[in-house]
């Protein structure tokens, strides 16, 4: 069973490799080089929209020639139960604000699960020439090179990254927890893409990042890279990374900061 099981995951990671890579092909090749001058425009955001749904739908395309039997989760609402036990949970533009702009934080998430475990992610970041990827149980890499987190330094001298949410009421009860943390840390950086800051932890870019209100597709593949680089990733204390809370760090940094969320009340409004 382990060795078919290695043989799958093998399977999946050349799938999601190369679903990711042709898909970050057609976004940054297909961007218009004037996009982010009409970004006040309904056009504007409507080409970005397009975008979405094209490289999703390139995604489910690939995958299903391949594995017709498989699950589907994407951000754009391609959602459907598969019969083989692997589910794919995609977003295919992760960092659409940042894509509309002309800012290098974006990407696109892969990630695969068997029987509800996330055995395979992939998160290709063309603009910043880098391919995040990792298997549970056999490491995490960017291009060539492994990942390792950074060693945990005092929660006075971390780098934290966050994002806020669209909703506005949510906003202004995050820029109010930030008010709160950041005397308590080095600095706060925000990029605008989830996948990328939890590849950055992965990479020790950052020494942790949280978030409320991102869903799976947001979390698939860069959870599983952050941990399997070393990290420590979950939600509130003793649950999983979820819709309310997302937590990534280097682990003594984790031990502090996710019970100091908790009490500064990061998982509601």
């Amino acid at each position: 069973m382990t060795a078919q099981l290695d043989q799958l995951k093998a399977e999946l990671l050349e799938l999601a490799l190369e679903a990711a890579h042709r898909a970050g092909a057609l976004l940054n090749d297909g961007r218009p080089a004037d996009l982010g001058v009409s970004a006040t425009k309904s056009s504007a955001v409507d080409v970005v929209t397009e975008m979405d749904l094209a490289s999703e739908k390139l995604i489910n395309g690939y995958i299903a020639d391949h594995r017709p039997d498989d699950g589907f989760l994407g951000e754009e609402g391609a959602s459907f139960e598969g019969s083989s036990g692997v589910r794919w949970v995609v977003d295919p533009l992760d960092g659409t604000v940042n894509y509309l702009y002309g800012l290098p934080g974006w990407a696109v998430s892969v990630a695969a699960e068997f029987e509800g475990e996330t055995v395979v992610g992939v998160v290709e970041a063309p603009p910043r020439r880098e391919t995040f990827r990792a298997v549970l149980g056999h490491g995490a890499f960017c291009n060539a090179q492994p990942l390792h987190c950074r060693p945990a330094p005092p929660l006075d001298q971390a780098l934290v990254g966050t994002g806020f949410n669209y909703v506005a009421e949510r906003r202004a009860a995050q820029a109010d927890l930030v008010r709160q943390l950041i005397p308590r840390v080095r600095d706060i950086r925000r990029s605008g893409s989830a996948a990328v800051d939890l590849c950055d932890v992965a990479a020790g870019r950052l020494d942790a990042f949280y978030e409320r209100g991102l869903h799976p597709w947001d979390l698939a593949a860069g959870d599983l890279i952050a941990r399997e680089a070393g990290a420590r990733t979950g939600g509130r204390p003793g649950l999983e990374a979820d819709g309310d809370l997302a937590v990534a760090a280097s682990p003594g940094v984790f031990e502090i900061l996710q019970p100091l969320l908790d009490r500064l009340g990061a998982w509601h409004d």
